[in-house]
């Protein structure tokens, strides 16, 4: 049996359209818990940093908006896309509204945070803005905090990105 990988998930876009994450199959990618209410927001321009500086080489971040953290993310899908567009210019992928925590965990999240549990080995994910980055054949590579700037997991990409030979 092959071993299971991000590529074997799917969601949906913000606009409810199919997405497969397997269309990103060969990229390095950087899933992250979104929410528009948060001390982290501000993240979400170094993120768009990220995906401008490396989406050239096969690069991108993709962002799962979750509302479990304080109700940090209680828009609608339109209302999450107009904000991040206006406010942040984000241009990478934004999934539907999901849960990362719980019983009723998007599958992609379980498998995240079995692959690359937190501290102490816990797999809950603790807050908006966790990040996981993800190599070209879909292996959880590691795990970074909410208080991870996204700027500071830019060597890692580069790393990854030279590994694959981008």
């Amino acid at each position: 049996m092959s071993e299971t990988t991000v590529f074997d998930f799917e969601t949906r876009s913000l606009d409810g359209a199919p997405m497969p994450l397997a269309v990103h199959r060969g990229k390095v990618l950087l899933i992250v818990n979104t929410a528009s209410k948060c001390g982290f927001t501000p993240q979400y321009a170094g993120l768009e940093a990220l995906q401008q500086r490396f989406a050239a080489r096969g690069f991108s971040v993709i962002g799962f908006p979750c509302n479990q953290f304080g109700a940090q993310e209680p828009g609608t899908a339109a209302e999450i896309g107009a904000f991040c567009e206006k406010n942040y210019g984000v241009s990478f992928p934004l999934s539907e509204k999901i849960e990362v925590n719980g019983e009723h965990a998007h599958p992609l999240y379980r498998h995240l945070t079995s692959a690359a549990p937190g501290v102490l080995g816990t797999e809950a994910i603790k807050w908006n803005f966790t990040k996981f980055l993800v190599d070209p054949q879909g292996r959880v590579i590691r795990r970074y905090a909410p208080t991870s700037a996204p700027e500071s997991i830019a060597g890692d990409i580069e790393d990854e990105l030279k590994a694959a030979g981008k």
